[in-house]
């Protein structure tokens, strides 16, 4: 059994837009959501900058009582997905929540209660820590409140896989719909490891972006000669996917059909990117949509601005697209909204859908100085509208060799 599955609904909360419509305008209009870090501990790191969700204020969005339960990865899912069910119209009745679920991905889940246990217990030697840390820390928390909030009785499933987790999760879920398990999921990613113990890690690790010096916000350069690493980011996005025939049955409005989903294993480093291994997954995807490299009018790269990285998925979409991969524009929105880890995936994945729906290409900013063994259409610093689109594909590559690749392309009803 294969059945078509469709996007009916989007949410997103992110750096650059605390939803669709104001994510999308953003990424058009090259701004950027990079700068100092706002945090308490932030002269005690040597990277101060981070991409983080403006003027947040939880109390804004929950109670008090709520928010003693809710960690801040999981605020930011359930906000993203209270927009994704609204914006799909989304109504279950009672014998379809056995058949609706949820697969979100995430990097490490509620980073900050993990670390306000340790600080607890091994520095302040406090005897007792929150009753709830458990419930709060784990991975699969957000997905939980998910299932909880809208009454799914199916499938539950959080995915870890780094910097693809949130691909997968979308791919897995599209799999679930597509193969007869399941007729509605919401699926996406969520992430706040904005953490003093966190950035102090990821600086040591020495992948992170130094601070531009004439502008914050200009750190991130994806595929420039003058790059320097990855900014860490927080956010969510959450994506309603159906069955297309029920979808169109309720009249539901459709942004576009997932064609394709794979994944594949670099199996050769835990950090070292490998255009091999990324090659497959790309093929892989394409022959899950039966389409040719021709087919394909936008990648949403991973372009987390590393030298190696960058460098690797050039190589990767050569191998896969060959001379298609000189006339397919290329971005990396990452150069506007950060790396949001787990959730990034899906974050890029709705910003290739939209400008499926707008005829609008993103742009990579701070691209001014090109790398010569980055010599794709990365399109530079300024966004193109009036663009003729019908398939679009974002890459997701982490460490651990993990890669994801999705296909989405315009719904025709035949």
């Amino acid at each position: 059994m294969s059945r078509r599955v469709v996007i009916t609904g989007l949410g997103v909360f992110s750096p650059v837009g605390k939803n669709p419509a104001e994510f999308f305008d953003n990424l058009m209009a090259g701004k950027s959501g990079i700068g100092h870090l706002q945090s308490d501990f932030t002269e005690k790191l040597s990277i101060r900058i981070a991409a983080q969700v403006p003027e947040y204020h939880p109390a804004d969005h929950f109670s008090r009582i709520k928010l003693s339960g809710i960690e801040r990865f999981s605020q930011f899912a359930l906000i993203a997905a209270d927009q994704a069910v609204k914006d799909a119209q989304l109504e279950l009745a009672e014998h379809e929540l056995p058949r609706a679920g949820v697969y979100m991905g995430t990097g490490m889940g509620g980073a900050s209660t993990l670390e306000e246990g340790y600080i607890e217990v091994f520095q302040r030697d406090i005897p007792r820590i929150k009753p709830l840390s458990v419930l709060l820390g784990m991975n699969n928390a957000a997905s939980s409140h998910l299932s909880l909030a809208y009454h799914l009785q199916g499938s539950n499933v959080t995915y870890s896989t780094a910097c693809s987790s949130s691909a997968i999760a979308i791919g897995e879920a599209c799999r679930k719909i597509r193969h007869g398990y399941a007729d509605v999921m919401l699926a996406g990613g969520s992430e706040a490891m904005l953490t003093h113990g966190i950035m102090k890690a990821w600086e040591a690790l020495r992948t992170l972006a130094l601070e531009d010096p004439s502008d914050p916000a200009a750190s991130c350069k994806p595929f420039a000669k003058n790059r320097s690493g990855l900014v860490l980011g927080e956010g969510a996005a959450i994506l309603v996917l159906e069955d297309a025939v029920r979808a169109v049955r309720r009249g539901a409005r459709i942004y576009a059909e997932i064609a394709g989903y794979d994944c594949s294993s670099d199996a050769s480093h835990i950090t070292k990117p490998h255009a091999a291994g990324q090659t497959r997954a790309i093929l892989n995807a394409l022959r899950d949509a039966g389409m040719q490299p021709q087919d394909i009018h936008y990648i949403n790269a991973h372009g987390t601005a590393t030298l190696a990285g960058d460098i690797e998925e050039t190589k990767a979409i050569k191998q896969a697209f060959g001379e298609h991969a000189f006339r397919v524009p290329v971005s990396s929105t990452k150069s506007m909204h950060g790396h949001l880890m787990g959730a990034t995936g899906a974050v890029e994945f709705m910003a290739a859908v939209l400008a499926l729906q707008h005829h609008a290409i993103p742009p990579t900013i701070n691209l001014h100085q090109p790398d010569p063994e980055c010599d794709l259409d990365y399109v530079p610093n300024t966004g193109r509208r009036n663009v003729e689109l019908h398939a679009v594909m974002s890459n997701s590559f982490a460490f651990g060799g993990s890669n994801a690749v999705l296909i989405a392309k315009r719904f025709d009803k035949q």
